[in-house]
């Protein structure tokens, strides 16, 4: 009866503890709200509606309660009359410890509640408008992730398991890999020693062509004894490394191209540094995809290329087929873009962290020289999913002392690049801030006035479900602007595994919709969804405009002969 009496207590003291730790969380949440209303957008400190906060909390004080009875009657044996179950994916808490345990068990529940609190508080307080309440969901969010008892040793059971299975090695071996960590000044992700850029990623074979100050030119070797008479020019995203398209032979999308009879052309952008913080995007425009078509031209003697391009590469790209129409070259018979804005009105959370006030600073600091890190951009992106790309790290590198496993993708992941700042600013005012490149004759660049619905190629556009950097229907809404037919192509999961889906594996599923004059919503309630990967819809619409078979050439010519093996030198060079 003792034991009992002692068990209840140490219950009830742990339920004042978390029904404390909510109500602080909220609290802190507030506080913070209040000292930084400019990042949400010049708003006032919030100030909820007195009557719905008091019932909010109300109603966080009752669960609380009712969860606690719930495991005091769980504890006698009988049946749990109230729990509190993870959102549909979080697998934070799915080891048996936090389960087997009653204190753990009741623990994470008192935090999943906690987090539905702070949820709810955010949505009952005023907001600007939807921008601000994104801003201040995303905050909330990252609170409440952070203050996870999976982060903490105290708090974490499995943690205390491994340590007194391991006689505290475990502990230690963590400690080393945070130190290790610290001195690289990132979270590793993936165990980095495995991986050889050209051994054992990027290893499609071909040759560098071309080289200027801002990308090197890439021709890959053929792989049939035919090929279309239009080479394939594709343009990857700068913001990172262009071996997300070429990371094993088996899920190569580079290799998928040249397999299916393309002579494929890659532009390999510079990891820039100091010496290269001046360029800007006009800088990118004529050094990247206009001068790379001009070599693609001269090598193949072809009169037209079609060309690809994927995130922000597929906005340069757009950018630069927009100004060669301005002087008159049509030299692009198709065009490609995966997981691509044009549309810049729903950004979703990365537009989160660009506003006129933070800009302005980064202007004034790097807008007319100066790099924006890689750093930078790496927290930034690894925070929009930050269980999965940060905390998960915290737990099994720290906590739990392990060694993370090799993975081609996270190693590409963790391989980041600067940005040149008048190239990364420009960039952001002038399409996150003001979105103006959908408007026809809105932005000059390399001294033309561009207009997109003027580009009226055949377009096949490749947009992904899950995708939390490039919304699907915003991707949808380039169907709007391009003046070409257009294919849009809806694929399962998310920016890069919805991409990087090879037709070998016959993964997941796409969907089509010959129909893009509806809306975003309508076109999937009509789409047809196909089992397996949308690369052979593609390869299959590509081959349309591939021009007639001609056998294969040798790399380079007199001209442009090779001036290293692919995947080239600018693609080794790793931010500092």
């Amino acid at each position: 009866m003792a034991q009992g009496s002692n068990n209840n207590e140490a219950f009830l003291g742990s339920a004042m503890q978390f029904l404390q730790a909510g109500q602080n969380m909220a609290q802190q949440f507030m506080d913070y709200l209040g000292k930084n209303g400019a990042a949400l957008g010049n708003m006032p400190p919030p100030v909820a509606d007195p009557q719905a906060l008091t019932a909010l909390q109300k109603q966080f004080m009752d669960q609380q309660m009712s969860l606690w009875q719930s495991m005091l009657a769980k504890q006698k044996g009988e049946p749990q009359s109230f729990k509190v179950e993870p959102e549909p994916g979080d697998r934070r808490f799915a080891a048996a410890e936090w389960r087997d345990s009653p204190i753990y068990d009741y623990l994470h529940q008192a935090y999943l509640l906690n987090v539905r609190y702070l949820k709810e508080m955010v949505e009952a307080l005023p907001a600007q408008d939807e921008k601000a309440r994104e801003k201040m969901r995303f905050l909330a969010r990252q609170v409440a992730d952070a203050m996870a008892p999976t982060n903490f040793a105290a708090t974490n059971p499995e943690f205390v398991k491994l340590a007194l299975e391991t006689k505290g090695q475990s502990i230690t071996d963590g400690i080393n890999n945070l130190i290790r960590d610290f001195e690289r000044g990132r979270i590793s992700m993936t165990d980095e020693s495995v991986f050889e850029i050209g051994k054992n990623i990027a290893t499609t074979e071909g040759a560098v062509v071309y080289e200027n100050a801002v990308m090197q030119l890439i021709q890959y070797a053929p792989l049939t004894a035919k090929v279309g008479a239009r080479p394939l020019m594709v343009v990857p995203p700068c913001i990172n490394k262009f071996y997300i398209m070429d990371l094993q032979p088996d899920n190569s999308l580079i290799r998928f191209m040249v397999e299916q009879g393309n002579t494929v052309f890659l532009v390999s952008w510079r990891n820039p540094q100091e010496a290269q913080g001046h360029l800007g995007w006009d800088d990118y425009l004529e050094n990247g995809p206009i001068a790379a078509l001009t070599v693609i031209r001269e090598i193949t003697r072809a009169k037209q290329v079609n060309a690809l391009g994927f995130c922000v590469g597929g906005t340069i790209l757009s950018s630069a087929l927009a100004v060669l129409k301005a002087r008159g070259d049509d030299c692009v018979a198709s065009l490609t873009l995966l997981t691509t804005l044009l549309d810049f009105s729903d950004t979703g959370e990365i537009g989160l962290f660009i506003d006129e006030q933070g800009l302005a600073a980064r202007e004034a600091t790097i807008g007319q020289g100066g790099l924006l890190p890689a750093r930078d951009l790496q927290n930034t992106f690894s925070f929009l999913r930050a269980n999965d790309l940060v905390w998960n790290y915290v737990q099994n590198n720290y906590l739990k002392g392990q060694k993370p496993q090799a993975f081609d993708l996270l190693y590409w992941n963790s391989d980041s690049t600067n940005l040149p700042g008048p190239f990364a600013c420009w960039y952001m005012r002038n399409m996150y801030l003001e979105n103006k490149l959908r408007l026809p004759g809105k932005l000059s660049m390399c001294g033309e006035k561009v207009d997109l619905g003027k580009l009226e190629m055949p377009v096949y556009i490749l947009a992904t479900r899950e995708d939390h950097i490039v919304p699907w229907q915003s991707a949808y809404q380039s169907t709007r602007i391009l003046g070409g037919r257009t294919r849009f192509v809806l694929g399962a999961s998310g920016h890069i595994a919805g991409v990087i889906n090879p037709a070998s594996k016959n993964k997941r599923s796409y969907w089509t919709n010959d129909d893009v004059k509806t809306d975003a919503d309508g076109w999937l309630a009509a789409a047809t969804e196909h089992k397996g990967s949308w690369w052979t819809d593609w390869s299959a619409w590509l081959q349309q405009h591939s021009g007639e078979q001609r056998a294969a050439r040798k790399i380079g010519n007199t001209k442009y002969k090779a001036i290293e093996p692919a995947p080239g030198r600018y693609v080794r060079e790793r931010a500092v």
